[in-house]
C-alpha cells in the first residue's frame, strides 16, 4: 500500500483544534510571532461560527471571506473539515513536536504545575483562558498567573485596580473549569525596587496565592547595593520565589545581557533561611541561574521552582529545559516546590 501524504491522513479533531495546535507548536519552536498570530487569530475567528457554519463555508467556498482567515489558515480549515490531517499541522509536528531537550524527562514528569506565566493583561500574547486551556492540555494540575507589577510600564504592568479586576477573571475561569482537576492560581511577578521593597501594596499581595519577585531595573547596580536589595526582598515574608536572579540573556532576539553582580552566597543563604524558592528560569534565552550559581544554591539547601516564564501558550512547555538543568545538577525533586501537590504548595506559599 502506498504511504499516505499528510493531507490524506485521517483527522477528526476539527479546524479550531488544528489551528490552535499549529500556533502552539510554532510558539514552542520560538517561531516569529506574526506566524503564530495568523493561526491563533483564525481559530478565534471561526470558533463563534460553530462547526456546521464552518463546514458550510468550506463546502460553498466562502471560508476565505471570513475576516481573520487567510490563504494558509483557510487551507488548514478546509483540510480539517474534510477529515484530512492538515499539511501545515503535519509539518509543524515534524519541525517542533519532538523533545525540546535530551535529559530531565523523569523530573519533568514529576512537575505538577508552573509558578511563573504571563497573559495579554501585561506583556503576554494570549488571553488568560487560552493559557489555562493550554496548561490543562499539557497535563498540569495548576498554573500560576504572574503578570507584571505597575512599575514595569514597558510590559503594561498591572496597577492595583487592574490586578483586582484580573483576580475576578481568574475566579471566573476557575468556575468554568470546575471539575477539570486543574486550578489557575492567583499570582504576580512583582518588581524588586531599588531598596528591596516590592512594587505592589501588601493588601493586594495578601490576596494572591503565589508571589514571584524579580529585578527588572538597574541591573548593573553596584554589587553591594544589589545584594542588599535582593536580600531585603527575599526576607519579605510575602515573597515566595526569587525570579531569574541574575537577569542575564544568553541568546535570542533581545540580544545578550551580562549577569547582575551580587553576593550570591548571601542571597541564597537568605533564601534557604526563609524558605524562598530560587527560580530555575526555563526560557532558553535566560538559563538563569547559571550552572555555578544553581549548584551553589543547591549546596546551601535552597528550595527551587522550575518555571517556564511563558508569555504564550506554546512556551508553557519550556519546563523541559529547566527540568534537564535541575536533573543534571542533582537537585532532589522534593526540593522543587512545583513537584508538590497544590495543597502543599499553597501551605508553603502562605507560611
Amino acid at each position: 500500500m502506498a504511504e499516505q501524504t499528510p493531507g490524506e491522513q485521517a483527522y477528526d479533531d476539527g479546524p479550531v483544534a488544528a489551528l490552535r495546535r499549529i500556533a502552539f507548536l510554532l510558539e514552542r519552536g520560538r517561531e516569529d510571532t506574526y506566524k503564530v498570530k495568523a493561526f491563533r487569530g483564525a481559530a478565534a475567528a471561526i470558533l463563534p461560527l460553530g462547526e456546521e457554519a464552518v463546514a458550510a463555508a468550506v463546502a460553498d467556498g466562502t471560508i476565505r471571506r471570513v475576516e481573520g482567515v487567510g490563504p494558509s489558515t483557510a487551507t488548514v480549515i478546509e483540510q480539517a473539515v474534510r477529515g484530512q490531517r492538515p499539511d501545515r499541522l503535519a509539518r509543524a509536528e515534524a519541525e517542533h513536536g519532538g523533545p525540546l531537550v535530551s535529559g530531565g524527562e523523569e523530573l519533568h514528569a514529576l512537575l505538577r504545575g508552573d509558578l511563573h506565566s504571563h497573559s495579554d493583561w501585561s506583556d503576554g500574547g494570549s488571553p488568560i483562558e487560552e493559557m489555562a486551556f493550554s496548561a490543562i492540555e499539557l497535563g498540569r494540575e495548576y498554573q500560576v498567573l504572574t503578570d507584571h507589577s505597575p512599575r514595569l510600564k514597558v510590559a503594561r504592568g498591572l496597577s492595583a485596580e487592574r490586578l483586582a479586576r484580573q483576580l475576578d477573571v481568574v475566579d471566573a475561569v476557575n468556575d468554568h473549569l470546575a471539575g477539570s482537576g486543574f486550578t489557575l492560581l492567583k499570582g504576580i511577578e512583582v518588581d524588586i525596587l531599588d531598596d528591596g521593597s516590592l512594587d505592589q501594596g501588601d493588601d493586594m499581595l495578601d490576596r494572591l496565592d503565589v508571589r514571584v519577585a524579580s529585578v527588572h531595573s538597574k541591573l548593573k547596580m553596584e554589587a553591594d547595593a544589589m545584594t542588599r536589595r535582593m536580600v531585603a526582598a527575599v526576607r519579605n515574608p510575602r515573597v515566595n520565589v526569587l525570579g531569574h536572579c541574575t537577569g542575564r540573556l544568553v541568546t535570542g532576539g533581545r540580544g545578550r545581557r551580562a549577569e547582575s553582580t551580587f553576593d550570591a552566597q548571601a542571597v541564597f543563604e537568605a533564601c534557604a533561611e526563609t524558605g524562598t524558592a530560587v527560580e530555575i528560569n526555563s526560557r532558553p534565552e535566560r538559563r538563569d541561574p547559571p550552572t555555578r550559581l544553581l549548584e551553589l544554591a543547591r549546596d546551601l539547601g535552597c528550595l527551587f521552582s522550575i518555571d517556564s516564564d511563558a508569555h504564550a501558550p506554546g512556551q508553557l512547555d519550556f519546563l523541559a529545559y529547566g527540568a534537564e538543568r535541575a536533573e543534571a545538577a542533582g537537585i532532589d525533586p522534593d526540593r522543587i516546590v512545583n513537584t508538590w501537590p497544590k495543597q502543599r504548595l499553597l501551605e508553603w506559599a502562605r507560611s
